[in-house]
């Protein structure tokens, strides 16, 4: 599709800041980016849409239209809605330098209408060859009849079964007997570790192909993906074509069904802020959970999730899919910067947290650098909805000082006094490890002792010397020292039970504690 010929789209209204000359440039996709360097993303000859909330100033402006040109992108598309006023003129002087096209997306159109008409538009052109295949496809877009029904058409179009698989391995859609449970689980982690789409995978009923399907995050973990029996790459050259067609078509249906997900969702952010505000009334709060379906006297499930290191947007999409199989409603929103889930019990809770767990163990692989944690907590009625929002935000704070990239955590696991400690502020925790055990922690930095192990060792313990030694394999004269040493250090007694609080909660309060 030429850029020129997506400029002059009347209804999007679409307004080039530098470029004039690039007019006649092909494209053939359509990206979102919502990483300062997304060129795992990129193949060449698209175009890329991104939000100024991720180009602040000059800096960040530079180096990431540098990434695009060096990727080959076609243009760049960018959008204020986030943040308000015109395109900064120092973005448009950053895409000048490197001759890249740049366009303004108007604050009345979104991204996700300017991806649909990019994604008809190319199929259009590739039907225009007279391929009555194509035509059939996109008719079953535009006609509305949904996912399944494109699916369906898509696998008779090709001849083979067709699936659509979310990143976790949960089946959306699909043709024929679906893969197993353990098959899905592979295909998905195959998808999400791909260095390039598509990917032919075998496996002892043939291979199958996984097509990627686009995401309104841009980020793979966040995508859905098509698979289709059989090695594409040996098919017919127009059998193929059409695959790679029905692939964008399976994710624009995604981008109609993350809409209506989003009206439904519109309830949501109201009633939570609501829920945490001091101004929580339980009739209010039951009125408006009644008006959203809320079976009446439910007891609650609250979940706090965060992504640290991911893109705007990501924690709520992934939020999302986690609670795409719960068979009750759900409501999902974004508040002051926190996702929360809310949606009546339907199980226990610690067999919630574990379907949980496998679901994000799918996924930890694609989260990069990122670090994905999650708490859950019970609410019995609406009443105790304010409390519940706030152990599963404590629950989600030990959960992000697990190991590894994602941990899910429930309140019933917990003990109670960690979930009171969770509540302190981060500045406070830091203030008070660094008092009581800064010195120690000095010491063995200094002279690679191990008086932080000894001191966890002996309060976990009860501060019995014979046990502790044991558990250590030292003599009792040797921890005696050592006991006596981080007296000195801390001016501490162990022998008083108040002083033991004081550096067990220390402890707890220490990155190198290790306690959770």
């Amino acid at each position: 599709m030429r850029l020129g010929a997506l400029l002059d789209t009347p209804e999007l209204g679409l307004t080039l800041l530098t470029g004039e000359s690039a007019l006649d440039r092909e494209f053939g996709r359509v990206f979102q980016a919502t990483l300062q360097d997304p060129t795992r993303y990129l193949s060449g000859g698209e175009i890329v849409l991104c939000g100024m909330r991720w180009l602040p100033g000059p800096v960040e402006a530079e180096d990431f239209v540098g990434v695009l040109a060096a990727a080959g992108v076609v243009a760049l598309g960018a959008g204020t809605a986030e943040v308000g006023g015109p395109v900064p003129e120092h973005l448009v002087e950053s895409c000048r330098r490197v001759g890249l096209p740049l366009f303004e997306v108007p604050l009345s159109v979104s991204f996700a209408t300017v991806t649909e008409r990019v994604i008809l538009g190319l199929a259009a052109e590739r039907s225009a060859p007279a391929h009555d295949s194509h035509r059939r496809l996109v008719a079953a877009v535009t006609s509305g009849v949904g996912l399944p029904a494109l699916v369906s058409a898509g696998a008779a179009e090709l001849d083979v079964d067709c699936w659509v698989l979310s990143a976790t391995g949960r089946l959306i859609a699909g043709t024929g007997s679906p893969p197993s449970d353990a098959r899905r689980s592979v295909l998905a982690r195959r998808f999400l570790r791909a260095e390039r789409l598509p990917l032919t995978v075998p496996g002892d009923d043939g291979p199958v192909t996984l097509l990627a399907a686009a995401s309104r995050s841009g980020h793979r973990v966040a995508s859905w993906f098509l698979v289709a029996s059989g090695d594409i790459g040996r098919w017919a050259s127009a059998r193929r074509e059409l695959a790679l067609e029905l692939a964008p078509l399976i994710g624009l249906e995604r981008s109609r069904v993350d809409e209506a997900k989003r009206i439904e969702n519109r309830a949501a952010e109201p009633l939570l802020r609501l829920a945490l505000s001091d101004d929580a009334f339980p009739a209010s709060l039951s009125a408006r959970l009644a008006a959203l379906d809320f079976p009446p006297s439910a007891q609650l499930v609250t979940l706090s999730a965060a992504v640290d290191g991911g893109g705007p947007g990501l924690t709520q999409v992934l939020v999302e899919e986690l609670l795409a199989s719960v068979p009750t409603p759900t409501l999902v929103a974004t508040v002051d910067g926190e996702t929360f889930g809310l949606f009546p019990a339907h199980d226990r809770l610690g067999r919630l947290a574990e379907t949980l767990r496998e679901s994000v163990r799918a996924v930890e692989p694609a989260l990069g650098s990122a670090r994905l944690s999650v708490g859950l907590s019970r609410a019995p009625d609406a009443a105790g909805l304010r409390s519940g929002l706030q152990e599963a935000r404590h629950a989600r704070t030990l959960a992000a000082l697990s190991p590894g990239r994602a941990a899910v955590l429930a309140g019933d696991e917990v003990a109670s006094h960690l979930l009171l400690l969770a509540a302190v502020p981060d500045d406070l925790r830091r203030s008070f490890g660094e008092k009581v055990l800064g010195p120690v922690l000095a010491y063995d930095a200094a002279h690679g002792s191990e008086l932080l192990a000894t001191l966890k060792a002996f309060l976990e313990h009860s501060g019995s010397w014979t046990q502790t030694a044991g558990a250590l394999h030292l003599h009792v004269n040797t921890l005696r020292y050592r006991i006596s040493r981080i007296s000195e250090l801390t001016g501490r007694d162990l022998g008083r039970f108040a002083d033991r609080v004081d550096l067990y909660l220390a402890g707890c309060f220490t990155q190198d504690w290790g306690w959770s």
